[in-house]
């Protein structure tokens, strides 16, 4: 039996990028929930879009999609 390695790793173990191109198309669903829980001045503040570093729930939502692809 061979011994199996992961094909994003490089002899050395390091990380590169591996083409897909042929790879057939895999349709995927993943469902996310997140309860946010604070000072209601501070939940007001972030539903409103009112911070000063931008918007908290676009990032939270990128981190929410980022999470699922690395568990599919």
């Amino acid at each position: 039996m061979s011994e199996r390695r992961l094909t994003h790793l490089d002899a050395k173990g390091e990380a590169h990028i591996v083409d897909i191109g042929e790879k057939a198309i895999t349709r995927r669903r993943a469902v996310a929930q997140a309860r946010l829980s604070g000072e209601a001045e501070t939940i007001s503040t972030i539903l409103g879009g009112g911070l000063k570093k931008g918007d908290a729930l676009a990032v939270a939502r990128v981190a929410g999609i980022m999470g699922a692809k690395k568990t599919s």
